[in-house]
């Protein structure tokens, strides 16, 4: 039994500090692409900023400031650099 000690002590270590933050991160992001909203101000993982101006099921119509339109895919819409506008509840928490 002592041998396996470590080995069950390594695999709680990498539960806790790669697999459990993970989760957390895509939980999150789940969360975030749900919140979205017409007028929000976002941008895709490709580094476009827009507003969305429509929202589908799986796709989001985005307007760029020289007012061309792009169809994407919701999960292209990064989590990490997106701050919304307007009364979404992305928006609010991008204030705080």
């Amino acid at each position: 039994m002592s041998q396996f000690g470590p080995l069950i002590l390594i695999a709680i270590v990498f539960y806790f500090f790669l697999i459990r933050p993970q989760m957390k991160k895509s939980k999150e992001a789940k969360l975030f692409r749900e919140a979205m909203k017409k007028g929000d101000k976002v941008v895709t993982i490709g580094g476009i900023h827009g507003k969305i101006l429509e929202i589908k099921e799986t796709t989001v119509l985005l307007e760029a400031e020289s007012k061309t339109r792009f169809v994407v895919e919701r999960s292209a819409v990064s989590p990490e650099y997106s701050t919304g506008s307007g009364e979404s509840e992305l928006a609010v928490a991008a204030s705080k």
